[in-house]
C-alpha cells in the first residue's frame, strides 16, 4: 500500500486511465501515429495486461447492444446515402425556400430532423456538400450556412436514443424505452433549433436581412428509385418499431440486414460507409473505464462522490458539459456512468446527461465530431470555418440550449 492508502493495481488502473482520457482529448499520443481509436484500444489492452481486468471481464464490459446499434444506424444511413435519398429530400425542401432566411431555416430543420433518427454525424457527411453546391448556385456565403449545419446536427440529435453515439449508449446504459427518451427532449431539441435559426440570422446580418428573393436553383440529384424507396420504407418502419418498444439494437441489425439484401449496390460501397475506428473506439473504451470502475471506484469512493449533489440537475449539467469539452462526450458519458447510476433518480439523471453532453458539443469547433467533419468536408472544397466564426455563434448557442434543457428537465 502507499502513503495515499492505493495499492499497485488501483494506481496502474488510475494511469492507464488519466493516459487514455488524455490521449482521447488531444486526439492523438503525442510522438505517436496514435489516434483516438488506438488510444482506446492500447488502454483496454493495458487494463487487462496489467492484470486489472481478466480478459473475461474485458469481454462482459464491452456493451454489445450498443455496437449492435451503431453498426445497424451506420448500414441503414449508408444505404439512404448511396441511393441518393438525401439529396432528394434535401433538394425538394430546398426548393421551396426563395429567401436566404428560409434557406437557412429549410437547413436547419432538415438537418435537425435526419440528425434526431439517423444519426448526426452521417447527417453531416450528407448535409455539408449538399449546401457547398446549393450555395455556391445561388451565389451565397457557405459559411453560416454550414455552421447552421454542425449546429443544428447537435441540437436536433437531442431528440432521441438514435440522434448520436452518446445517446445510444445512454439508451443501453439507462434502459429508458425510446418513447420516453423522445418524449422528454424533443422540447429542448425543437426549442433548441429555433434558436439556432435565430442566433445565425441575428449573428450574419448582411447575409440574411436582405428583400433579394433568391433564383431557383436545383440540386443535383442521382438516385435510383427503387433503392431510395426501399430504404426510406425499411428506415421508416425501423423508427415506428423502436417507438412501439422493440429492443433498438435487435431492430437496426435487422433493418440493415435487409438493406443488405439487394442487387443494386455492391457490399463493399456500404461497408465502406461503416465508421470501424469509432466502433474500436467505443470497445477499447468501455474495457478502460469498467478497469476504473473494479479497481478504483469502489463503493465508499462512489459515496463520497456524493458532496458534489449531482442528483442536482444544474450541477449534473455543468459537470457534463464541461466534461464534454475536456474529454469529448462519449469518454465523458462513460466516465460519469458509475456516479450516475449511485443517484436517487438515475433516469432523469441519464436525460440531463443525454441534454448536456449533446449540447455542448456545439461550444467550439472542437466540441464534437459532427464540427470537424463539416469543417474538414468544406476545407476540401477550398471553404474555411475558423475557430473563431464558429465560436461566436456556438458559444451564446450552447449556453442558450442548456438553460432551455436545464429548465425542462428541472
Amino acid at each position: 500500500m502507499t502513503d495515499w492508502g492505493l495499492n499497485a493495481t488501483q494506481i496502474l488502473a488510475i494511469a492507464i486511465f488519466v493516459a487514455t482520457y488524455v490521449a482521447i482529448a488531444i486526439g492523438r499520443m503525442p510522438g505517436l501515429r496514435v489516434d483516438r481509436a488506438g488510444a482506446a484500444l492500447i488502454g483496454a489492452a493495458l487494463m487487462i495486461g496489467c492484470g486489472v481486468l481478466s480478459l473475461e471481464d474485458a469481454y462482459r464490459a464491452i456493451d454489445l447492444d450498443t455496437i449492435t446499434l451503431l453498426l445497424g444506424m451506420m448500414i441503414v444511413v449508408a444505404n439512404l446515402r448511396l441511393s441518393g435519398f438525401f439529396r432528394m429530400v434535401t433538394g425538394w425542401a430546398v426548393g421551396k425556400a426563395h429567401h436566404p432566411a428560409l434557406l437557412l431555416a429549410t437547413v436547419v430543420v432538415t438537418t435537425g430532423v435526419l440528425s434526431a433518427f439517423l444519426v448526426n454525424d452521417a447527417i453531416c457527411l450528407v448535409m455539408t456538400p449538399i449546401v457547398i453546391t446549393l450555395t455556391r448556385a445561388l451565389d451565397r456565403n457557405p459559411v453560416p450556412y454550414l455552421i447552421a449545419v454542425a449546429l443544428a446536427s447537435n441540437v436536433g440529435s437531442t431528440a432521441t436514443i438514435t440522434g448520436n453515439p452518446q445517446n445510444m449508449i445512454i439508451g443501453n446504459l439507462s434502459g429508458i424505452s425510446y418513447g420516453a427518451f423522445t418524449t422528454a427532449l424533443v422540447p429542448v431539441a425543437g426549442l433548441g433549433l429555433l434558436v439556432t435559426i435565430l442566433l445565425v440570422l441575428v449573428l450574419n446580418p448582411r447575409e440574411y436581412l436582405t428583400r433579394k428573393a433568391l433564383p431557383t436553383v436545383s440540386v443535383p440529384a442521382h438516385y435510383h428509385g427503387w433503392l431510395a424507396a426501399k430504404s426510406a420504407l425499411v428506415s421508416l418502419a425501423m423508427i415506428v418499431l423502436f417507438f412501439l418498444g422493440q429492443p433498438v439494437a435487435k431492430v437496426a441489425i435487422c433493418a440493415a440486414a435487409l438493406l443488405l439484401l439487394t442487387r443494386r449496390i455492391e457490399p463493399r460501397k456500404v461497408y465502406g460507409e461503416i465508421d470501424g475506428q469509432l466502433l474500436l473506439m467505443f470497445a477499447g473504451l468501455f474495457v478502460v473505464v469498467r478497469g476504473l470502475e473494479h479497481a478504483v471506484l469502489t463503493k465508499e469512493v462512489l459515496a463520497q462522490a456524493a458532496h458534489f449533489d449531482l442528483g442536482n440537475v444544474a450541477a449534473l449539467t455543468g459537470v457534463t458539459a464541461v466534461l464534454s469539452n475536456l474529454v469529448s462526450n462519449v469518454p465523458a458519458v462513460l466516465v460519469l456512468k458509475p456516479f450516475v447510476e449511485q443517484l436517487h433518480d438515475p433516469q432523469r439523471a441519464w436525460l440531463v446527461v443525454a441534454m448536456a453532453s449533446t449540447l455542448a458539443g456545439n461550444f467550439t469547433l472542437l466540441g464534437s465530431v459532427a464540427n470537424l467533419i463539416v469543417a474538414e468536408r468544406a476545407a476540401k472544397d477550398g471553404i474555411t470555418i475558423d475557430f473563431w466564426t464558429y465560436f461566436r455563434i456556438g458559444a451564446p448557442l450552447t449556453i442558450a440550449t442548456l438553460a432551455i434543457g436545464l429548465h425542462m428537465l428541472s
